[in-house]
């Protein structure tokens, strides 16, 4: 799923290759992925891209002040550019494409899923905040107004493990999976630890682990192309999809926890005192 930096890396390209074209054309390869019907998808046709900008882990390109194309990739979804956007005809349901944007210099993009569980929107909008995910969003974590004591007050008198309180993105907008994992390795700190519980010392260390691990991986994005994101997000990873490897902070090797739909990852050394953490689904599995 592409988190804060991938996302950010894509406004980054999309500012630079999309804003001042204008487009020409849409097309709408699953009907189920456009969220909303008015205005409807077409007025986009002749409108042209001012402004590119992420709202947590939504993109947003605008198209003056009235006129707003919205998109979340959601796990599995994807951007992919062309120089020169393919000429083929896309049949609806016959093809990973959910929406396909033409522009006048004959290049574009195409928003792509992949497995059978279909969760990428996208939405045409008067204001970016008649998106109900992104009137829900709470304060973006690089944000300079979301300083250590903003940081403080969210957790204050939270009973919520700290990895879902990460994740959570009408709490702070912009981490997944993905990136809790790995500040809370920098962090040393279990991803079960009950947030309002945690002391000064462990408020400090984690924001600090939260902005250097953010910004260091919105700086590693900035710059590539969509092609090339992906990849850059896998070399970066200390921990997370690192199951069975060495830790490159202890050595120790890299423990994970399965839930229904993503499992996360973990150093036992580094994060909870050498004690592996409870995988409820391997011990049923064990049974």
């Amino acid at each position: 799923m592409p988190e804060m930096p991938e996302v950010q890396g894509l406004v980054a390209f999309l500012g630079e290759r999309a804003v001042g074209r204008t487009i020409t054309r849409t097309s709408v390869g699953n009907i189920a992925a456009l969220k909303t019907f008015d205005p409807p998808n077409n007025a986009l046709h002749g409108a042209e891209i001012t402004a590119s900008a992420r709202h947590g882990k939504f993109i947003v390109l605008s198209c003056g002040d009235d006129l707003h194309l919205v998109f979340h990739l959601a796990k599995a979804g994807w951007l992919r550019w062309y120089e020169m956007l393919p000429t083929t005809l896309i049949k609806p349901g016959k093809s990973p494409i959910a929406l396909r944007v033409a522009l006048n210099d004959d290049s574009g993009f195409d928003l792509t899923e992949a497995g059978t569980k279909k969760s990428l929107a996208v939405y045409v909008v008067r204001d970016p905040g008649d998106v109900p995910g992104i009137a829900r969003l709470g304060p973006d974590p690089l944000e300079d107004a979301f300083d250590r004591d903003a940081f403080a007050a969210l957790l204050d008198g939270r009973r919520m493990q700290i990895k879902g309180l990460l994740r959570d993105q009408s709490v702070i907008a912009g981490i997944g999976n993905a990136y809790s994992d790995e500040i809370l390795h920098a962090a040393r700190m279990s991803p079960y630890a009950i947030a309002g519980t945690l002391d000064e010392q462990e408020v400090d260390r984690l924001y600090s682990a939260m902005r250097a691990t953010l910004t260091d991986a919105v700086a590693e994005a900035s710059g590539k192309p969509p092609a090339d994101l992906k990849d850059a997000k896998r070399r970066g990873m200390q921990v997370h999809a690192r199951r069975g490897e060495p830790c490159p902070v202890c050595g120790d090797t890299v423990h994970s926890v399965f839930f229904a739909d993503r499992s996360m990852e973990y150093c036992p050394t580094c994060q909870t005192g050498g004690k592996p953490l409870a995988d409820r689904r391997l011990s049923r599995l064990l049974k």
